[in-house]
């Protein structure tokens, strides 16, 4: 059973109250906001466990992911966003990650996806409609970009569109499926 669960996000009031909701279930949270201080709490506290954001500011969970497995080898990490893609999930599995979450999530849906019988749900085929086209154009943009570290200009030129147009595509929220 898990005891010590790192929360990395940085947006304070999720991050406080995940850390309330996990302190009532009886863990002991620990809190960071950036990718240094995920690194030192996982070098100095060891935690059990790690509720990872996708979007640290700046930077990418996803670069995160692998380095806190190396100090950590036998950490669970369970990554949230609030801009979900087939292509970051699929990235974060590979990297290590045990199951990826949309926001909002709670602190009871992220537990469950501690559960290996969620990882068995979630890998289970689900009959959901076809994506829409506007869809399968953002996730393969996301695709893309993962692919060229985030660089615009690289994915841009790889997708055969103007820089600009990318980014004009980029600064819109996810379209649904």
């Amino acid at each position: 059973m898990m005891q010590r669960i790192l929360i990395v996000d940085d947006d304070d009031v999720f991050r406080g109250a995940l850390a309330r909701a996990f302190t009532r279930r009886g863990f002991t949270p620990l809190l960071a906001a950036t990718v240094d201080e995920a690194c030192t709490l996982t070098r100095e506290q060891a935690p059990d466990a790690c509720v990872l954001d996708l979007k640290l500011g700046h930077e990418s969970g996803l670069h995160l992911l692998p380095e806190l497995l190396r100090l950590q080898p036998h950490m669970k990490i369970v990554v949230l966003t609030g801009y979900a893609s087939i292509a970051t999930a699929v990235e974060a599995v590979k990297q290590g990650a045990l199951n990826y979450l949309a926001k909002p999530a709670d602190a009871d849906e992220i537990l469950a996806a501690f559960l290996p019988a969620r990882i068995m749900a979630s890998t289970a085929v689900m009959e959901t409609p076809p994506m829409s086209v506007d869809r399968l154009e953002w996730e393969h943009i996301q695709k893309v970009l993962n692919e060229n570290a985030g660089n615009i200009s690289e994915t841009a030129r790889a997708l055969g569109m103007h820089r600009r147009t990318l980014q004009r595509k980029l600064q819109k929220r996810p379209v649904k499926r």
